[in-house]
């Protein structure tokens, strides 16, 4: 197998990127309609002022019609299905009286049965998008208005409004903050909402806003006038300027506290509104809703296009032989017809008989196939919704299935696309291992001076000297605490660094205890080992950083913090400690520090760079420190340029950045670190079941290259039986091309082709296929009389067929069969592949289906004619009449198909013996009723066929021949279906067949539990992929295996086939049994051939498809 790993820098901001804006001094209005927006001017407090600018509410809609609005867009967007559209022009058709066979109701019956049921279900679905939209606009909040607190709804909040937000509150709109409870105008805000990290960001107010605190008074006469950027959905990006009692002052995005955020830890806050409603972030990275469709969805409109342009054909085909007919034979019945002279044209007679049977021929073009494909999704959606196995008992969590127009997809997954940290890792962070000027510190020595492996539990280090130290927290290499007592100058340094450099924040609990905030958990894991040796961060000021240093309490004054961001990929401080010197501290990746460090550093690099990879193939997390030793004169330059740039409202950024370049170099290296992060539970055991059902599984990391493979092995995505496994290191797309290209000729020769150790096929998945073939079989025969054309079957049977007839029995399948049971499912991956692979619907098998349509209608077609040929019913009469006909072919079909239906179903319940029997039951119900002398005598031209139900079904004859029917068409599809099953079995066949020999067994032996066991190769990471808070704390506002799945035991017991032809096709039983004692067999196409060709194979893709949902299960389990 060849595999192919992604290196990345990740990003944790979620930046989405937006167009670029046209810079405009001025804005324009417009009356009636808004212009585009380039910058957005707010005064707080003043609607009156705010209004000219027609800024829109705070009310949302995620909604796509109301009730105006409903009708004719869901119409509109129905109508854009190809049968839809068929059908309605057909329909129009049928109204004019030339040309048409069939009355209009034959037509418009199914047409407004499909339509309106497409649109209850369009409607219940954006029924509860009003009823969520409803609940969020109709919360409560506190606005300031006329000098005093009132509550309002959130829908009618205003830009420029003071809005005061409480604990655990929901943001209402994009505000300002303007002050809070905390010191200084901090709060603390939880923004899962927004980009799915659970871990607290912190926001700070303006100092002169900050001020206003709680005082209402004083908010109410607050009149600052915003000027900021446009609208956009840039979550970690805002500029602006606040422009109050004559000064002016930056706005950035730490000042800002977006809509879907949650007010956490903090008594109470107030911000004004800048954007409100569909103009905040949250809502304009949301977009409008989309009519999403499936690779399903688009063969079907293929194959109905297919099947539309074989009707044009076959009609062209009629009409031509129309034509010539006419021509040669159609007027010596001229005299006896009184045909208009009008009429006497053979050409025009062509082109009226080609639109006839285009009507005629109508039901070839499976218009319910769409009405039950969305019916099938919806129930499968609510079995997606009641799984018990699907539901996380942690959190009280059931799987959700949040659009019913995609479940077929979950069965053609090829590839998982999957982040690293936090998904298959735990991100709960744990110091392992340093290295301190060259010597690694964390590995565990033997009396040899061996490398031993730290599992073996070696006593670790004790940390009872230090009160503050963690009980959680264990290093076993007792050498680096004989260097911290030894005084090395380049330990401490270290250890100072790890101190000083972060932007934690501490407190003490009511026990004396310090607390850390922290804003990543790398960071948290870095300053508890420090406080655990002995450096301990104790707090900080606006201005200075206290820490521990053995016991003794120092003091360093905090000059500058050079943040954090996806760019620099590093942190520094610049402190100035007791004795008066000034220190640049820094961390990072080591690919950036590395690139700064002072030439001297050239050996120690070397060696560093050993000591990375090695943590690195460990899968820990490594982040690289240094420093360096800055002058006096050279620091107050440079600090004087910094000021010059944080207060420049053009280019901020990049100046600012170019200064943090500059300071940043020559430095000095300490060494570096690594943490742990551990897989999560289940990884392990779903990575190995998503890869042998052929699944590829990309996860997207920013570690290193060695961390990254180590991951890969960790996790059973990399394993030991793969010899071709090949890194891509390009950064550019010809760089990556070209690299591909060497490892294709590497692997398979020039002259090979490559496919990257995987066959990518069409992602399509078998589901309503029956639908289809089903129209196939009802396509009509006419009778040619006179030049004019006839239909075979009732006009009533026409309309009734697919939508009464046969639709439930089609719809039980697809919604409750299964070829297999769920645990069976989860032992054999492999049963996954067909949908992948495209093998169970696909034009190949539509074509296959369409032959076998087309000889079933011949079988019912003519054994009927030819028994009826000159034959006389048992009353003496003749039967070959027009009417007893067509009664004898409606009833074989219904039987045929639901003879078929009933062969394709594995897995039978109530309400498939109901609906299957209870189809055929209706079927002569209905047509008793049609055929009575009551109804004839309401609607005499409407049911023409008076009594003759009756009198057909009540001769022998007619059911010898509709039995005949029957069997001529079903067993060519049951022999077919034996013998496949019994010389060529797929692996459902097999499996079906253990489930029965298992059944037959009972009762089964008790089966012990088994127990899982978890891999001990783990996986780290390196730092956190966000900006941090630098900036913030500058200012001074302080804080208060490889283990297989567990089976059912089906590879444990081998099935014995008691197959008829056993002595001759005795590789059927080999295979069963070879497959019992070894589920992971290898699968060729040919093996997965569809197990009949019959024209309903929706039972066998469909069960197939439940299978896959219990399947789906083990991942969502192992990921939980």
């Amino acid at each position: 197998m060849l595999i192919l790993i992604c290196h990345l820098a990740a990003s944790g901001s979620g930046q989405l990127l937006r167009p670029g804006e046209k810079k405009s001094g001025a804005i324009m209005f417009c009356s009636k309609k808004k212009s585009l927006e380039v910058e957005r001017i707010v005064k707080a407090n003043d609607r009156e002022y705010n209004e000219k600018y027609q800024y829109t509410d705070n009310r949302i809609h995620t909604c796509k019609y109301n009730i105006l609005t409903f009708l004719p867009i869901n119409l509109f967007e129905q109508f854009q299905r190809v049968a839809n559209v068929y059908f309605l022009f057909l329909l129009i058709l049928q109204l004019i009286p030339e040309i048409s066979s069939l009355t209009w109701f034959t037509t418009i019956v199914p047409l407004v049965l499909v339509v309106t049921m497409t649109a209850v279900k369009d409607a219940t679905d954006d029924y509860f998008r009003h009823k969520s939209d409803n609940q969020v606009n109709n919360r409560q909040s506190e606005v300031l208005i006329d000098s005093k607190l009132q509550n309002e709804k959130w829908m009618n909040v205003k830009v420029g409004d003071i809005i005061k937000l409480e604990n655990n509150q929901f943001v209402a709109a994009d505000l300002l903050l303007l002050s809070s409870s905390e010191p200084h105008g901090l709060c603390y805000i939880e923004t899962a909402e927004l980009d799915g990290e659970t871990n607290l960001k912190v926001r700070r107010a303006l100092s002169v806003t900050s001020e206003l605190g709680a005082d209402v008074s004083r908010l109410a006469k607050f009149d600052g006038i915003v000027v900021c950027e446009a609208p956009n959905n840039k979550l970690d990006k805002f500029t602006g300027v606040l422009s109050w009692k004559g000064s002016k002052h930056s706005l950035n995005n730490e000042k800002i506290i977006l809509r879907g955020c949650v007010l956490r830890n903090t008594s109470w806050c107030f911000g004004m509104v800048i954007f409100a409603g569909p103009d905040t972030k949250l809502m304009q990275n949301s977009g409008k809703t989309k009519f999403k469709r499936t690779s399903i969805d688009r063969l079907m409109n293929t194959l109905v296009l297919w099947i539309f342009g074989f009707l044009i054909c076959l009609g062209i085909i009629l009409a031509i032989g129309n034509s010539i007919w006419e021509n040669q034979v159609g007027d010596q019945f001229r005299t006896f017809l009184f045909w208009n002279e009008g009429e006497k044209n053979s050409v025009f007679s062509g082109f009226l008989t080609f639109w006839s049977y285009i009507i005629i021929l109508n039901t070839v073009v499976p218009i319910s196939l769409y009405v039950s494909v969305e019916v099938i999704r919806l129930g499968h959606s609510y079995f997606i919704n009641w799984d018990r196995k699907m539901y996380y008992s942690g959190k009280a969590t059931p799987a959700q299935a949040r659009t019913t127009t995609l479940n077929e997809e979950l069965g053609q997954i090829e590839y998982v696309f999957s982040d690293k940290t936090g998904t298959l890792t735990e991100n709960i962070m744990t110091f392992k291992k340093c290295s301190i000027n060259g010597r690694i510190y964390g590995e565990v020595h033997d009396v040899l001076g061996q490398k031993t492996d730290m599992t073996k539990k070696k006593e670790a280090v004790g940390f009872s000297v230090n009160p503050q130290a963690g009980r959680t927290f264990q290093f076993f290499d007792h050498h680096l605490m004989e260097s911290i007592k030894m005084g090395d100058p380049k330990v401490h340094e270290f250890l100072r660094l790890l101190a000083l450099c972060h932007t934690v924040m501490s407190e003490e609990n009511s026990a004396g205890e310090l607390i850390y905030q922290v804003q990543s958990p790398d960071e948290g894991a870095l300053v508890t080992a420090a406080k655990n040796l002995g450096f301990i961060f104790k707090s900080r000021t606006p201005e200075t950083i206290t820490i521990e240093e053995l016991g003794t309490l120092v003091t360093y004054q905090l000059l500058a913090f050079l943040d954090f961001n996806n760019f620099r990929k590093r942190m520094s401080v610049i402190v100035r400690n007791p004795e008066g010197q000034i220190k640049l501290y820094s961390k990072g990746a080591d690919t950036i520090l590395f690139e700064r460090l002072h030439p001297s550093n050239e050996d120690l690099l070397t060696l560093t760079s050993d000591h990375l990879s090695e943590f690195a193939g460990e899968g820990l997390r490594t982040l690289a420190i240094a420093y360096r030793d800055l002058d006096d004169k050279y620091f107050k330059e440079w600090h004087k340029m910094l000021e010059d740039a944080n207060a420049a409202i053009d280019e901020r950024d990049e100046r600012i950045a170019g200064l943090y370049e500059e300071i940043e170099r020559d430095l000095m290296l300490l060494g570096a670190t690594a943490v742990e992060d551990k897989l999560q539970e289940g990884v392990i055991e779903t990575v190995t079941s998503l890869s042998l059902a052929n699944i590829k599984i990309w996860v997207l990391t920013g570690d290193k290259q060695e961390t990254a493979i180590n991951i890969g092995y960790a996790c059973n995505m990399l394993t030991d039986d793969m010899n071709d496994v090949f890194i891509v290191a390009g950064n550019t797309a010809v760089e990556v091309r070209e690299e591909l290209r060497k490892a294709k000729e590497n692997l398979f020769g020039q002259n090979r082709s490559f496919s990257n150790g995987h066959v990518v096929f069409e992602k399509k998945q078998p589901l309503e296929l029956d639908s289809v073939v089903e129209e196939t079989v009802t396509g009509d025969y006419a009778l040619i009389i006179n030049g004019h054309s006839l239909t075979v079957y009732d006009q009533w049977f026409i309309t009734l067929f697919n939508i009464v007839y046969t639709s439930l029995p089609v719809l039980a399948m697809g919604i409750f069969d299964q070829d297999v049971n769920d645990q069976n499912s989860m032992d054999c991956p492999q049963l996954y592949k067909p949908g992948q692979l495209n093998l169970l619907f696909n034009k190949h098998k539509f074509f296959i289906c369409m032959a076998h349509g087309i000889y079933t209608s011949l079988a019912l077609f003519f054994i009927p004619y030819g028994a009826f040929y000159n034959v006389a019913g048992e009353d003496g009469q003749h039967i070959a009449d027009y009417q007893s006909f067509a009664v004898t072919m409606a009833t074989s079909l219904v039987i045929v198909v639901s003879v078929q239906i009933a062969l394709d179903t594995s897995y039978w319940t109530v309400i498939n013996h109901v609906f299957i029997w209870g189809s055929i039951a209706t079927y002569f119900s209905i047509l008793f009723t049609m055929h009575s002398n009551g109804l004839f005598g309401i609607f005499p031209r409407q049911f023409p066929f008076v009594g003759n139900a009756r009198h057909s079904l009540t001769q022998k004859c007619i059911w010898l021949v509709i039995l005949l029917t029957i069997v001529a068409s079903v067993m060519p599809v049951v022999a077919f279906r034996f013998l496949k099953v019994d010389l060529f079995p797929t692996l459902s066949d097999q499996i079906r067949q253990w489930q029965k020999a298992q059944k037959k067994a009972r009762p089964l032996r008790s089966r012990k539990p088994q127990t899982r066991r978890s891999s001990s190769r783990r996986s780290g990471y390196a730092f956190a992929h966000q900006e941090g808070y630098g900036e913030l704390i500058t200012s001074g506002k302080n804080m208060r295996a490889k283990n297989p799945p567990p089976t059912s035991g089906l590879e444990k017991t081998l099935y014995n086939s008691t197959s008829w032809i056993e002595n001759l096709c005795k590789k059927t039983t080999d295979t069963v049994s070879s497959f019992s004692q070894d589920k992971t067999v290898k699968l060729s196409q040919d093996e997965f051939e569809p197990h009949s060709y019959l024209f309903t194979l929706a039972g066998a893709e469909i069960n197939w498809l439940q299978s896959l949902r219990s399947g789906a299960r083990g991942g969502a389990d192992g990921l939980a």
